[in-house]
């Protein structure tokens, strides 16, 4: 299997935002319209996914609606295990579920997901890898979803996916 994984576009100043609910906070005109270029860099990259899974926050469920546009998919799956403060474990139980499944995409929030991609990769539960926001990391599962048995294909930054669309 191999795993997708996005950080959610520019949202909101998340002081500006407070004092309503963090949850809820959206990406800004300009996290879009950034994101949709940079899911344009994505699908040169990876061309088909069979499965779109999404943190159940507002921002990182909008990205996952502009990765679904582009990949002609329907609407994301809301997976919590991508929320933040979530144990990479959580996720690699999600996956594991999915293993039929060629590429899966999921977008979240970071710190998660650099500390989901150190674990996967090298079993370590302290992050080496830190996403921008609307980056990008490739990873190959290949047939053990567990601690350290990942290989990182690539990591790139938004303006880099940018640029690729």
């Amino acid at each position: 299997m191999q795993l997708l994984i996005v950080r959610h576009g520019i949202a909101e100043d998340h002081d500006a935002w407070a004092p309503r609910d963090d949850d809820t906070r959206p990406l800004t005109a300009d996290g879009k319209k950034k994101m949709k270029e940079a899911a344009k860099g994505l699908r040169s990259l990876v061309p088909k996914l069979d499965v779109l899974a999404s943190s159940p926050l507002t921002r990182a469920m909008e990205t996952a609606q502009i990765l679904a546009k582009v990949f002609d998919k329907g609407e994301p799956l809301k997976v919590d295990a991508l929320a933040p403060g979530q144990h990479p474990s959580a996720l690699a139980a999600w996956l594991r579920s999915q293993a039929t499944r060629r590429t899966v995409a999921v977008v979240g929030h970071e710190p998660s997901l650099g500390t989901i991609v150190s674990w996967l990769a090298a079993g370590v539960e302290q992050s080496f890898v830190e996403l921008g926001k609307g980056g990008a990391c490739l990873l190959d599962l290949g047939e053990r979803i567990d601690a350290g048995e990942a290989m990182i294909e690539w990591v790139l930054r938004p303006s880099h996916l940018r640029a690729l669309g």
